[in-house]
């Protein structure tokens, strides 16, 4: 296994056991299953959990297996605070005393603010004494390292990233989704600042592996390469220096296994101009399903009435990429929980964005086009639900 160093400069595995996927026995997480998922990890050298209030009974189960393997003190928990659900101060310490007996412990090594979607987000968290709260369990050694995840677009990450002096953030990031969400540019910004960067989603939930069109696998075996599809994905995500741990949500052992091995090959492997330009040409077998030919290079942003073109775009395809219900709950997430909205009907047609694209995209006709597909009527009903609940005043 290799390692690489957290802000404090403490060694943590390159791949990080997401504990959301574990299989089920009977409605619940089947635990020994679980177990011997974790210990082969474990003793394959990973050493970085992560797991989240929301995650149907994860912190539970990870908490007793940790327990009674006395491993707790050998490896580090990531899990996350329901920032969603904080309705004022006392809120904070009731979600995380109750994480707390979950897993078993009595501090978390990497406590992050879950889901956060833009500024207005982290804002909401501030009002409610965040800041004091997290000295407060620093101080005490309940927290040794406070994050973020994000799901929301580049510009909203980098915003949270300067606005506070976070010890680690976590975005989604593959080969196909480089320049989505936080991306590429909100790696490298984290990077410049010395913050460590955590991949979730390396594989898109595993649509990498087992939703490849046949034309995108015959590139990789043709290659020259001798590869699984999760190892591309995961070689493409190591040779960057910028990215510190890489999720996998493994539930077999066969998966930790081929998982481990490949975080555990020499640093000297190099990945190379042919290796990215074969996964060039994957993701453009992949998106030749796609409605909108846009490649998120951003050219047409900032839209003056706040639209955000190649999020909404990026959702549009996934309808067509992987399935309608995937490409909406996408867009819902990253684009409809901003608190200022970024929808395609604050559009005002003044075509500024088109003169800015390579793509020559009909950017005004595409956006009402995605709109209809990405918002029928009781999607605009849950999103605007949602919005109210997300948004609520803190008290």
């Amino acid at each position: 296994m290799r390692y690489r160093k957290d802000k404090k400069g403490e060694d943590v595995s390159i791949l990080g056991f997401g504990c959301m996927r574990f299989q089920k026995k009977g409605g619940s997480i089947d635990i020994d299953e679980a177990e011997k998922e974790i210990m082969e990890a474990y003793n394959m050298g990973v050493n970085y959990y992560d797991t989240a209030y929301i995650y149907s009974g994860s912190e539970a189960a990870i908490g007793k297996i940790f327990e009674r393997n006395g491993i707790r003190e050998k490896i580090k928990i990531a899990t996350k605070l329901p920032q969603y659900l904080v309705s004022g101060r006392a809120s904070l310490d009731r979600y995380f005393d109750e994480q707390l007996a979950r897993l078993r412990t009595d501090y978390i090594d990497y406590y992050l603010m879950h889901l956060l979607t833009d500024i207005a987000m982290w804002e909401k968290l501030k009002k409610a004494g965040i800041l004091e709260w997290i000295e407060e369990k620093k101080r005490s050694g309940a927290i040794k390292n406070i994050g973020f995840s994000y799901h929301g677009n580049s510009d909203g990450f980098i915003e949270i990233l300067n606005d506070y002096d976070w010890d680690m953030c976590q975005i989604q990031y593959n080969y196909f989704d480089e320049f989505s969400q936080a991306g590429v540019k909100g790696l490298k910004a984290a990077y410049e600042k010395g913050i460590p960067v955590v991949i979730m989603e390396p594989l898109r939930g595993g649509k990498l592996v087992n939703m490849l069109p046949d034309s995108a696998k015959k590139v990789m075996k043709e290659s020259g390469r001798d590869y699984t599809p999760a190892e591309w994905g995961f070689r493409w995500l190591y040779a960057q220096p910028e990215v510190t741990v890489v999720l996998s949500g493994m539930n077999t052992v066969e998966m930790v296994r081929e998982n481990c091995r490949t975080a555990s090959l020499s640093e000297t492997e190099e990945f190379t101009d042919a290796d990215n330009k074969t996964l060039k040409t994957v993701t453009e077998k992949i998106r030749e399903k796609e409605k909108v030919g846009c490649t998120g290079c951003r050219y047409c942003m900032p839209c003056p009435k706040g639209v955000d073109i190649p999020g909404i775009f990026h959702c549009y395809n996934t309808m067509f990429i992987e399935s309608k219900s995937e490409g909406r709950f996408e867009y819902a997430q990253a684009v409809g929980m901003t608190k200022e909205p970024s929808f395609a009907t604050q559009c005002i047609e003044c075509g500024k964005c088109e003169t800015h694209c390579p793509q020559k995209i009909n950017i005004r006709e595409k956006l009402k086009e995605a709109d209809r597909a990405l918002r029928p009527l009781p999607f605009k009903i849950g999103i605007n639900i949602a919005r109210k609940f997300m948004f609520r005043k803190v008290r």
